[in-house]
């Protein structure tokens, strides 16, 4: 049986060659999922999106407030994005995404959520480097700010410098949270450096891992959730 593959998008980057594909799986006939590569590896699918969901999940749960002011740096196929939106705690959502290429997919209706994300007035994506946003003095202050760019902090996309993820690039990140605000970070593996670096900088920190059965290769995967939390002006 041959699988049936089709290129919805395939555009050079800054980053390398990106494409975007939609595929039926070979061990579950009927089943298609949406895939995004990067000069030909895989970065993401829209099959098993656990470890996504699960950053806005439990980042809101440990904030705990409403009418949430939230940023995503990383649009990828948005269920991040989506997620936050869903448990109805957010009032807007700002997703910060450095290829303009992945928010044209969005808008195009290229992705399973384009329909669900366009249509909701609380959701904005536009184009930036959240690095660089959150390397600067703050422009506005958020109760959440979720980042999934980097599949890790040692293996980043890109030239991508490591900054972000050492004692002083997470103090500059806690600046542009409100006070009881969340920082959280996704990565495919464990990462002690970044646990003693926000424990140097955030008042509460929660590491999260999320298993999940992948059963298209036969192995149970660990993705690895990282949360700070700035101090509350009345704790």
């Amino acid at each position: 049986m041959s699988s049936s593959i089709q290129i919805l998008a395939y555009d050079e980057t800054p980053l390398g060659v990106l494409c975007l594909r939609r595929r039926e799986l070979l061990s579950r006939p009927g089943t298609f999922v949406t895939e995004i590569t990067l000069n030909h590896e895989f970065l993401m699918s829209s099959y098993h999106t656990d470890s996504e969901r699960a950053l806005s999940r439990i980042g809101i749960e440990m904030h705990g407030g409403t009418d949430l002011d939230v940023m995503v740096g990383g649009l990828g196929l948005g269920y991040t994005a989506k997620a936050a939106l869903d448990t109805g705690q957010v009032q807007s959502l700002e997703v910060v995404e450095i290829l303009p290429q992945v928010i044209a997919w969005l808008q195009d209706g290229l992705v399973p959520l384009s329909e669900e994300l366009n249509k909701d007035d609380r959701f904005a994506a536009g184009e930036g480097d959240a690095y660089q946003r959150l390397a600067g003095p703050p422009a506005t202050r958020h109760d959440l700010i979720l980042i999934d760019i980097d599949h890790s902090p040692d293996d980043r996309l890109g030239t991508v410098d490591a900054s972000f993820y050492s004692e002083a690039g997470l103090r500059s990140a806690h600046q542009h949270l409100q006070e009881g605000g969340v920082l959280g970070v996704w990565s495919y593996e464990e990462s002690d450096s970044l646990t003693a670096a926000m424990n140097q900088v955030f008042d509460e920190v929660q590491v999260e891992p999320v298993r999940h059965e992948n059963e298209l290769i036969d192995q149970v995967q660990t993705d690895w959730l990282y949360f700070g939390k700035r101090r509350s002006i009345n704790s």
